[in-house]
C-alpha cells in the first residue's frame, strides 16, 4: 500500500542584512553561531589562504525544497524496506509534481553555486580550452572521406566529406541547424560502399532513441527513408550494393512511456531503400532471450552479417548471416555467454576473432566457417600484455596492447608472425586501422591526457605515419606533467593511478579523483579539456584504474563484479588514502568524481567513508540498486551488478546501494549531485531519490544539492554549452569545498 505523507524539517531563520538565512535540523544556537561564520567568511573569504579558504566549508545550511514522503514499504527475502521517495521515479516529463520539485531543487542549486566566485572564471576559461578543432577518423568509401568535424564551440559535431585525402571538407550534415538549443544531434552514421549516400541517426534532448534518415550525397537531398524506435544500434551498415541497410531497434513504447518503459526484445532489421518502415525485413531476434542486446557489423567483402548478443557484460554470442543465401538463415557459431567473441575480419570463409576463450588476456584466433563444426585455432596467443582493439588492413594484424594501461600498437602477419611495431608518438592511447582489407591506407588517432586527438593517415607497406589533422589547444603543454603511480588496495592488490597536474605544483593540493569501476570498459589516457581547465588552476586531477575495468583483462573485470563489487569502492577509497599519505592531496582536499556505473561508485564510496572526502560530484548514478531493473534496459544490468530478485544478490547490493546506506549520524562531504532529465538510460528517479534521502539525513551542514540539466541525457549528444556549463559548476563547488583558490588572471 502506497500513501502520502508530509514531513516537516525543523527550520531556525535569521535575518541579517537584509538577507533570509534559514537552518535545517540542527539546533538554534547552532543555526546562529553559523550566521555569524556566514558573516566573517563573506567578508574575508577573498582574502583566505588555502588553509583558511577551509574555513568557509562552516557555512549556514541550505533550506532545501520540503519533499513529500510516502508509506512505500517492501518485504523482500524476510527484511522490510521502505522507500519513501518512491514518487519520484514518476516521468518528469508527465509528472506535475515531479517538476515542481524538480524546478525547486534547480532553484536552491542556482542559488548555492551563484555565490562561488569560480564559477564564472571556469566558465570562461573552458570556453577557452574546448574551443579547438576536433576531427574524428575519417572513412574512405567510394574514394571519399567521410568525416566529423567541430570546428571549436560548435555544440554538435558536423559531417564532412572530401574527395581526396587532402582535399577540401565540404559540409553534408550540420546538426546545429537542426535545433535552437542545439540539443539535437547526429548520432551514427554510415556511407556506403560507393560513397554516394549516408544513413544517419538523429538524437533529439540526449534520449537513447533514435530516428534513421537517408543523405544524397552528391544533391544533398535527405530521402523520403524514415525509420523510428531505433535503439542501440551502435552500428548502421549499409548492404554491399547499397540497397538498403542493416540496424537495430526495439518495439515501438505504448504512448507516454518511452523514456521510462522496460526495453527489451531488440532485434536486427534490414530497411530497402524507397519502402516504408513496416515493410522492414526482421533478421535476426531471440524472443526467448529478451534481455540480449544485438550489435552487428558486416564484413569487407559485403557477404557475412556478424551479429554479436550479449546482456551488456563478460561474454557473447556469435552469430553469422550468409548474405548471398536467399532466405538469409542465422547461423550460431558461438551459443554460451562465457567468453567474448568479436570479429575482426575474414578471408572468404576463414574469420580472424578475438576472444577470452582460454585466454583471459585475450588472443586472436581463427574459425573456418566453411566447416561444419569449425575448428578454432590461435594465430596470436595470449601474451603478458592485455590485447585491446584489433584490426585486419591490407595483408596485416594490428594489434593495440595494454602493459600497465599504456598502448603500444604491433603488427602480425595473417599467419601470426611478428611484423614491427607502429611507432607513437608517446605515451598515451591509439585506435583506428579501420580500411578495405586491400587499401594500404588507413587512419589512426593518438591521444593522452596532455595531447588533443591527433589523426594520423598510416601506410602499411612502408610502416609510416603522417600526420593528417592536428588540433591546436590554448595551453601550454609544457606546464603540464603526467604520470603514473600504483598504489595497494585493501586486500594487497597493486592499482595503477595516473596524476595530471602543473610541474610547479609539487605540494599537497586540492584534488580530483576519478574513476569508473565496471562493464569492463578500461580507463585509457586521453585528452580531457575539463580536467586540465581544473589543473591549470593548481589543482590535481587523478584516475584511478580500479578494479571492474578491463585493464589487466577479463580477470581485473570479473575482480569488480557482482559479488565482487565492493572490491571497486575499496580500490577508490584505498585511491584516497594514498593520494594523502603521499602528500599529493591536502588533507580536506580531496573531491571525487564519476559518472553513471561510476555515480553510483561515487555513491557508495561517500556512504562508506564520508570522513575521506570534501565534496562530492556522482553524475547520471545507479543509485537505487533494488530497483535498477524496473526502468529502460536496467534489465541488462543484472548479468553486471547481480539481479535483486535473487537472495544473495540482493543482500549483496543492500550492502552498498547508495539510497539505502546514507548514514545518519555522521558529516558528509559537500555533495553536487548531476543528472537530466531526459536520461532513459539511467533514469534521473535515481538521483532524485538519493537527494530526498542525503537532504532529510542528520549528516552535517555541507551542502546536498542536485543540478538537473532539461533537454540533456546520459551523456551523448549533450550540447558542448551545456557541457561547459555544468563542467564549470562541478568544478567551482569542488573548488570551494577543497580550498582550491580559484584565479581571474591565471592565463
Amino acid at each position: 500500500m502506497i500513501k502520502s505523507v508530509k514531513s516537516r524539517q525543523k527550520v531556525s531563520e535569521f535575518d541579517l542584512f537584509g538577507f533570509r538565512l534559514s537552518f535545517q535540523k540542527i539546533p538554534l544556537r547552532h543555526a546562529a553561531l553559523f550566521a555569524l561564520t556566514l558573516l566573517f567568511t563573506t567578508h574575508f573569504a577573498s582574502a583566505c589562504t588555502e588553509s583558511k579558504t577551509m574555513s568557509t566549508t562552516i557555512m549556514p545550511t541550505i533550506t532545501y525544497p520540503e519533499t513529500k514522503r510516502v508509506d512505500a514499504v517492501e518485504k523482500l527475502f524476510g527484511q522490510t524496506i521502505a522507500d519513501p521517495y518512491r514518487w519520484l521515479e514518476n516521468d518528469v516529463r508527465n509528472d506535475k509534481e515531479v517538476a515542481a520539485w524538480v524546478e525547486s531543487q534547480n532553484k536552491v542549486t542556482n542559488a548555492h553555486l551563484n555565490m562561488l566566485p569560480g564559477r564564472d572564471i571556469f566558465k570562461d576559461r573552458l570556453k577557452q580550452l574546448y574551443n579547438y578543432e576536433q576531427f574524428s577518423i575519417p572513412i574512405k568509401q567510394g574514394g571519399r572521406y567521410f568525416y566529423l568535424h567541430n570546428s571549436g564551440l560548435q555544440n554538435q559535431r558536423v559531417l564532412y566529406v572530401r574527395d581526396s585525402v587532402d582535399g577540401v571538407g565540404r559540409v553534408l550534415i550540420d546538426p546545429n541547424r537542426w535545433s535552437k538549443d542545439g540539443a539535437t544531434a547526429l548520432a551514427e552514421w554510415s556511407a556506403s560502399d560507393d560513397g554516394k549516400r549516408v544513413v544517419y541517426a538523429v538524437q533529439d534532448g540526449g534520449s537513447d532513441w533514435r530516428t534513421i534518415r537517408v543523405l544524397d550525397v552528391d544533391t544533398g537531398k535527405v530521402l523520403d527513408d524514415e525509420v523510428k524506435w531505433v535503439r542501440f544500434s551502435f552500428t548502421i551498415a549499409w548492404a554491399k550494393d547499397g540497397s538498403g541497410f542493416f540496424y537495430a531497434r526495439f518495439p515501438e513504447p505504448k504512448q507516454g512511456s518511452a523514456f521510462q518503459a522496460v526495453v527489451a526484445n531488440h532485434a536486427v532489421y534490414f530497411h530497402a531503400i524507397g519502402t516504408p518502415q513496416v515493410q522492414d525485413r526482421l533478421v535476426y531476434a531471440t524472443p526467448d532471450q529478451p534481455t540480449l542486446g544485438h550489435y552487428f557489423d558486416i564484413t569487407e567483402d559485403g557477404r557475412y552479417l556478424m551479429i554479436v548478443s550479449t546482456p551488456t557484460s563478460i561474454g557473447n554470442k556469435l552469430t553469422v548471416v550468409d548474405l548471398q543465401s536467399a532466405d538469409w538463415k542465422p547461423r550460431k557459431l558461438v551459443d554460451t555467454l562465457d567468453d567474448e567473441w568479436t570479429v575482426v575480419g575474414n578471408v572468404g570463409t576463414k574469420f580472424f576473432l578475438k576472444t577470452t576463450k582460454d585466454a583471459p588476456r585475450r588472443k586472436v584466433v581463427t574459425m573456418d566457417i566453411a566447416e561444419t563444426d569449425p575448428a578454432i585455432a590461435d594465430v596470436v596467443p595470449e601474451q603478458d600484455s592485455i590485447l585491446g582493439n584489433v584490426s585486419l588492413v591490407s595483408g596485416r594484424l594490428f594489434l593495440s596492447q595494454w602493459v600497465d594501461v599504456k598502448t603500444s600498437i604491433r603488427r602480425y602477419t595473417l599467419d601470426g608472425k611478428a611484423d614491427g611495431m607502429v611507432k607513437l608518438p608517446g605515451i598515451g592511447t591509439a585506435g583506428g586501422f579501420k580500411s578495405d582489407p586491400d587499401d594500404p591506407e588507413t587512419f589512426f588517432i593518438f591521444t593522452s591526457y596532455n595531447t588533443p586527438g591527433i589523426i594520423y593517415r598510416y601506410d602499411v607497406a612502408s610502416n609510416t605515419a603522417r600526420v593528417w589533422a592536428q588540433p591546436k589547444v590554448a595551453l601550454d603543454f609544457n606546464r603540464i606533467a603526467v604520470e603514473q603511480r600504483f598504489y595497494k588496495s585493501k586486500d594487497g592488490t597493486r592499482i595503477p593511478m595516473f596524476i595530471v597536474r602543473r610541474k610547479d605544483v609539487t605540494a599537497a593540493a586540492p584534488t580530483l579523483l576519478h574513476a569508473y569501476g565496471g562493464y569492463g570498459i578500461p580507463m585509457l589516457p586521453e585528452f580531457l579539456p575539463a580536467s586540465l581547465g581544473w589543473v591549470e588552476q593548481g589543482g590535481v586531477y587523478a584516475v584511478a584504474n580500479i578494479r571492474g575495468g578491463s585493464e589487466y583483462g577479463k580477470a581485473w573485470h570479473e575482480a569488480g563484479r557482482r559479488q565482487n563489487k565492493q572490491n571497486v569502492f575499496d580500490d577508490f577509497i584505498a585511491a584516497g588514502e594514498y593520494l594523502k599519505a603521499q602528500g599529493i592531496t591536502s588533507q580536506n582536499g580531496l573531491a571525487i568524481q564519476g559518472a553513471s556505473n561510476g555515480g553510483l561508485l561515487i555513491g557508495a564510496v561517500v556512504n562508506q567513508r564520508p570522513d575521506l572526502f570534501a565534496a562530492a560530484l556522482p553524475g547520471v548514478g545507479v543509485m537505487d540498486m533494488l530497483r535498477f531493473d524496473q526502468f529502460t534496459s536496467g534489465k541488462t544490468w543484472v548479468d553486471e551488478f547481480g539481479s535483486p530478485a535473487r537472495e544473495a544478490d540482493f543482500r549483496n547490493l543492500l550492502n552498498y546501494s547508495p539510497y539505502h546506506n546514507i548514514q545518519s549520524g555522521k558529516a558528509y562531504p559537500a555533495i553536487l549531485a548531476t543528472t537530466a532529465d531526459t536520461d532513459d538510460r539511467v533514469v534521473p528517479g535515481h538521483t532524485f531519490k538519493y537527494v530526498a534521502a542525503l537532504q532529510a539525513a542528520e549528516i552535517g551542514a555541507k551542502p546536498l544539492l542536485a543540478r538537473i540539466e532539461t533537454r540533456a541525457g546520459h551523456g551523448s549528444g549533450k550540447p558542448i554549452d551545456k557541457i561547459i556549463d555544468e563542467t564549470a559548476d562541478m568544478w567551482a563547488f569542488a573548488a570551494h569545498w577543497t580550498g582550491l583558490d580559484v584565479k581571474p588572471k591565471l592565463f
